[in-house]
C-alpha cells in the first residue's frame, strides 16, 4: 500500500478544508485506505505526485472523485424519519395557516443521491392532496457532488433504498425498471425537486430565503468555527419562524446558536 508523508498529508488536508469546509485531520488512515487505487489508477507511483497533481491542476473532475471517495454519500428514503413526522405533523400545518402566498421555499441541503428531497416531495404531494396543485411545493436540492446530483436527477433505486416506503407510496410515486427490483422516481416527484450544485461553503444567496432547511449529516465532516459559520449562513438565510433540521449524530452549540432548540436535531429562527 503507498504511503502518505506528513507534509503531504498536510498540503491535502489544508486544502480539502479551506475550499470546501471537509475537515479530515484526524482521518490520515482514511484518505491512505481509499485513495491509494485512486493515486495508481490514474498512474502516479506516489501520493507525492497525486497531491501535487490535485493542487497544481486543480481538475474539477479529479477534485470531485477525490471528495466521493473521502466522503460517505450513503442514504435511503425515509432515514431519521423522525424528522419527517415532525415536518408533517408540526412544520407543515403551521406553513399551510402563515403562507398566504402559497409558495413553500424549502432547501435539501447535501442532497446526496436525492432520497431526502424525494422524501420531502412525496409528504408534501400526501399532506396538500388534492389542494397541492394550488401550492409552489417545489424542493431546492443542493450537493456540491455532480456525480450524486447526475443518480439524484436520475431517480433509480435499489429495493433496499425503498424498504421504508409505505408500500402505497411506491406504487404512485414510483415505477418499475425493466431490472428485477429496481425502481425509478415517477415523474410528478422528479417535476418537484429543483437539482443544483452548490458548495456550502459559498455565500447563500438564493431568491427566496427558506421556510425550511434540511441539512442532515452533512456537518459532521467540518470542525466547529466551519459549523458554526455555515448555521449562521443558514440562520440568515432562513425567514422568521424557519426551520433548520441536522442529522441525529449531529448538534449545534446551544450557547451560541442563533436558532432556538426545539427537539434533538431541530431548531427554528424566532
Amino acid at each position: 500500500m503507498l504511503t502518505l508523508n506528513e507534509n503531504d498529508f498536510r498540503k491535502l488536508i489544508t486544502f480539502i478544508k479551506s475550499r470546501y469546509g471537509i475537515d479530515l485531520s484526524q482521518k490520515r488512515q482514511l484518505i491512505v485506505g481509499r485513495l491509494s487505487n485512486t493515486v495508481t489508477s490514474m498512474g502516479y507511483s506516489s501520493f507525492s505526485e497525486y497531491i501535487d497533481h490535485i493542487l497544481s491542476q486543480k481538475n474539477p473532475q479529479d477534485i470531485e472523485l477525490m471528495l466521493n471517495k473521502l466522503t460517505t454519500n450513503y442514504t435511503f428514503f425515509l432515514r431519521e424519519s423522525a424528522h419527517f413526522d415532525y415536518f408533517r405533523d408540526t412544520v407543515l400545518p403551521y406553513l399551510e395557516r402563515t403562507k398566504r402566498d402559497h409558495v413553500l421555499s424549502i432547501w435539501s441541503a447535501g442532497c446526496s443521491s436525492g432520497q431526502e428531497p424525494y422524501t420531502l416531495s412525496m409528504i408534501l404531494k400526501e399532506y396538500f392532496g388534492g389542494k397541492a396543485g394550488n401550492w409552489d411545493t417545489r424542493v431546492l436540492a443542493t450537493d456540491i457532488s455532480q456525480n450524486a446530483l447526475k443518480a439524484a436527477s436520475e431517480g433509480i433505486y435499489d429495493e433496499e433504498s425503498l424498504s421504508a416506503i409505505p408500500a402505497a407510496w411506491k406504487q404512485k410515486y414510483f415505477k418499475r425498471t425493466s431490472e428485477p427490483g429496481v425502481y425509478q422516481v415517477a415523474d410528478i416527484l422528479k417535476k418537484n425537486v429543483i437539482f443544483r450544485t452548490f458548495n456550502l461553503m459559498d455565500p447563500i444567496r438564493f431568491r427566496l430565503k427558506f421556510d425550511v432547511i434540511f441539512c442532515r449529516n452533512v456537518m459532521i465532516y467540518f470542525d466547529q468555527q466551519t459549523k458554526d459559520a455555515l448555521v449562521q449562513r443558514f440562520y440568515n438565510a432562513t425567514v422568521p419562524g424557519g426551520y433548520l433540521f441536522i442529522g441525529h449524530s449531529e448538534s449545534l452549540n446551544k450557547a451560541t446558536t442563533p436558532y432556538h432548540y426545539l427537539m434533538p436535531s431541530a431548531y427554528r429562527k424566532e
